[in-house]
């Protein structure tokens, strides 16, 4: 018996339609959602990741406005652009994709948005929030992370989970919202000693750590829910994650493939918190 395969395509074309009803709801009480897109110079995969960001706004109805600077902008006209979309009517949302080119501070840059208007969830006071467990703009990949293990079938509460990564973009908030919806939470890194013992007693087991196919079946407990936040780019140019998908979908219970599992999700989170923040901004309840 193989796992169940997490369907993030499927789940994400749900979230999205259901974003879509809701925004054009608000627009018929006169608010429109807006989102800024600021890339700054010519990373490849970055120029994908805005292009699908861009697609998204569209299906849905949301305003999308585009800024790629050239790799030479300085940290002020970076921070003056942040600045005049802070108070830009038109623009619910704003997101700065990273990475940025290493000449800019990007702590800087996200200090810089309004915490309102943060959709990436990444400014500190949004990042605060979460820790005290107020409501604010969550993180994408970390939210949609939750949608796909409740797809699964699975409640949280009580169960052992191990997140591998402690970045403050995936692991640190994966670890908790996990430890939001009571369960058991050990966050797993570079120096953890034997992470293989540490990850085969997780019932719920998050990858986020950019290391092609680190989390082979021996490391993984039967039955266990496996999601795969990692996209590694093969020579080849094929993309990978961080779960041996082959191995371990003969043990684990549900699992999400690459591509095709958190990707689509973290879009669709996206596009919702757009929706929230638009929301927020005109002063209606949630």
């Amino acid at each position: 018996m193989g796992a169940k395969i997490i369907d993030g395509k499927a789940l994400a074309a749900r979230v999205k339609e259901s974003v879509k009803k809701e925004v054009e709801k608000l627009k018929g009480e006169g608010v429109s959602p807006g989102l800024a897109v600021i890339l700054v110079g010519e990373d490849p995969a970055s120029q994908i990741y805005v292009r699908s960001k861009h697609r998204s706004c569209e299906e849905l109805g949301i305003k999308s406005f585009q800024y790629h600077l050239p790799e030479k902008t300085t940290q002020d006209e970076l921070v003056e652009l942040v600045n005049t979309l802070n108070s830009h009517l038109e623009v619910s949302g704003i997101l700065v994709q990273l990475p940025l080119p290493e000449h800019l501070d990007a702590e800087a840059i996200i200090e810089t948005i309004r915490p309102e208007k943060d959709v990436d969830g990444f400014h500190p006071i949004n990042q605060g929030r979460l820790l005290a467990g107020l409501p604010g703009m969550l993180p994408c990949t970390p939210a949609g992370v939750m949608e796909l293990i409740r797809e699964s079938g699975t409640q949280v509460q009580g169960k052992e989970c191990v997140v591998v990564g402690r970045s403050n973009i995936v692991g640190k908030p994966q670890a908790l919202l996990l430890l939001q919806q009571h369960g058991t939470v050990t966050v797993c890194h570079s120096r953890t000693t034997d992470l293989g013992a540490v990850t085969k007693r997780a019932d719920i087991l998050v990858a986020a750590v950019g290391k092609e196919r680190l989390i082979t079946r021996e490391m993984v407990k039967p039955g266990a829910v496996v999601i795969d936040v990692g996209t590694n780019r093969r020579a080849d140019g094929k993309l990978v994650g961080d779960v041996d998908f082959e191995g371990v979908s003969q043990v684990a219970g549900a699992i999400t493939p690459v591509p095709g599992g958190v990707g689509p999700m973290t879009i669709a989170m996206l596009m919702k918190n757009t929706l929230e923040t638009a929301v927020v901004l005109a002063g209606r309840k949630h």
